[in-house]
Parts: structure tokens; C-alpha cells; sequence
């Protein structure tokens, strides 16, 4: 039998946090990364949330240095979402606590320096469409409708921006079973990635990464990756070329051994 290829990535984005700090506080995280593989030297690329997120989605900090809005910051570049869907593939971002589908303002437990897909100009019709308020995680994910570019933004406090680490880590182990229960999982066509946007300063930006599929098992990656090589996964998931920096960045595909159908 031929093994199934990954068509479908899905990242769980946590916040501030080192490896070390992950690690020892985050008990379900952990034994998801020695449950299927786990990176010791995959680093954030800058200070402070919203560089890390533009290059995790578009390869690139686009020169931005701080936490500001859409109304400040947005650039006419593509992201990996309106990279899928510019090769006919899927695209979706699930952010917790958003009001409405692509909010470019803060509301409540929901900031938009966490959600990048506002930020990416030319791509606004397709975020109104596709960047939608978190409960569509669940539903897409029972009906095997998980996107082949998606991303699961928690709010304020279940990313451990506002709250502790085990209150994320609960959260991602209620969020990631749910994923992992349905036939998009089971099938084998998903990976997961689970990652934190940067550091608290204290590790040099290195943060825990765990890539969960199930061809994994136990595998520990000791090459040298950032967000830019994680924008890389998202182009090679869709079989598209990487985005700015992505190009350049060690692929995470071969460090964890993905077999994807685009390769």
C-alpha cells in the first residue's frame, strides 16, 4: 500500500513563550512532539507577535517592527492562504474570539496582530471569506473539510499571552483531539504543527515545535528551522513555490520526513 500523502496543514499558534518554558509547563504539548516529532532548534525571527506571524504566512516580516494594526501596516504581497487558493486548493483561518470573519480591529480576547490574513491587502476578499470566527474549526474538522492552508488563532488567554501556559496546553488538547477525531486525521492526509509566534526573550526566539502525523513516530529534528521555513511547508503542502524568505529556509518537509503530494 502507498502511503498517504499530506495534503493539509494545520498550525496551532501559541504566544511568548521559550522552548525550555513549553516544555515544563505544557505537559500535553510536550508529549505531542515525543509522541510524533518535535524540533530543538526551530526559532521565531522577531520581536515582537506580528513580524513572526507575516513571516510564518508570507515569508516575510515585510519591514514591520510592531504590533500595529491593518490601518497601519498592510502589504500587496501573498500570503500562503491566497497561494492555495491561487492553485485551486483551500484556505482557512480560525481565530477565537473574533466578532466577524476578517476583523482588522481588536475586540475583546481577540487581537489582530495574531490574525495575519488582515494584513495582506490583495487578498481582502478571500480573507471575508475564509478567516472566520473559531466554532467552524469543529464543524470543518467532523466533516473532514479542514482547509490544505489552515491556521488556529486562540485568544488572549488560551495562547498564553494573558493567561498560563497549562491553561493553553488544556486547550489545545480539548482543540487538537477534535482535529485529531476526525477523517481528515485519520485518513492521513493532516499534519499538524503546534509552534509560539516567539519568546519572552529568554532563549535566543527558540520555541517549541511539534509536528503531529500520523507516519511520526518519535522522530527528534535537529536542523535549523524558523517561521520561514514553516511558510515553506504551507507552499509545498500546495505544491506552489515558497513565498520571500520561505525560498531560502531549510524545508521542514524533509527535516521531519512529511511525504507530500506535491513532491
Amino acid at each position: 500500500m502507498q502511503p498517504t500523502k499530506v495534503t493539509k496543514l494545520l498550525t496551532f499558534v501559541v504566544e511568548n513563550h521559550s522552548l525550555d518554558q513549553m516544555r515544563e509547563a505544557m505537559p500535553f504539548t510536550a508529549a505531542l512532539g515525543q509522541e510524533f516529532a518535535h524540533a530543538t532548534s526551530y526559532r521565531a525571527v522577531a520581536h515582537p507577535s506580528l513580524p513572526n506571524y507575516l513571516a510564518m504566512t508570507g515569508g516575510s516580516t515585510f519591514g514591520v517592527t510592531d504590533d500595529a494594526p491593518p490601518s497601519s501596516h498592510t502589504t500587496d504581497q501573498p500570503s500562503v492562504f491566497g497561494q492555495a487558493l491561487s492553485v485551486g486548493k483551500t484556505a482557512k483561518v480560525y481565530a477565537e474570539g473574533m466578532p466577524g470573519n476578517c476583523a482588522p480591529e481588536n475586540s475583546g480576547q481577540y487581537v489582530v496582530k495574531h490574525n495575519p490574513w488582515p494584513y495582506y491587502l490583495s487578498e481582502r476578499s478571500s480573507c471575508l471569506q475564509y478567516d472566520v470566527p473559531f466554532p467552524e474549526l469543529s464543524k470543518d474538522a467532523a466533516a473532514g473539510r479542514l482547509p490544505n492552508a489552515g491556521m488556529v488563532i486562540p485568544d488572549l488567554c488560551n495562547d498564553a499571552h494573558d493567561c498560563d501556559l497549562s491553561v493553553a496546553d488544556d486547550w489545545l488538547r480539548t482543540e487538537i483531539g477534535t482535529v485529531m477525531a476526525g477523517p481528515d486525521w485519520r485518513a492521513g492526509h493532516l499534519a499538524i504543527v503546534v509552534t509560539a509566534d516567539e519568546d519572552d526573550h529568554h532563549q535566543d526566539n527558540l520555541v517549541l515545535t511539534a509536528v503531529a502525523h500520523p507516519s511520526l513516530h518519535g522522530a527528534v529534528v535537529t536542523t535549523p528551522l524558523s517561521h520561514y521555513s514553516l511558510a515553506r511547508l504551507y507552499s509545498e503542502v500546495v505544491a506552489a513555490a515558497p513565498l520571500g524568505e520561505a525560498a531560502a529556509a531549510p524545508s521542514m518537509a524533509t527535516a521531519f520526513g512529511l511525504d507530500l503530494a506535491g513532491r
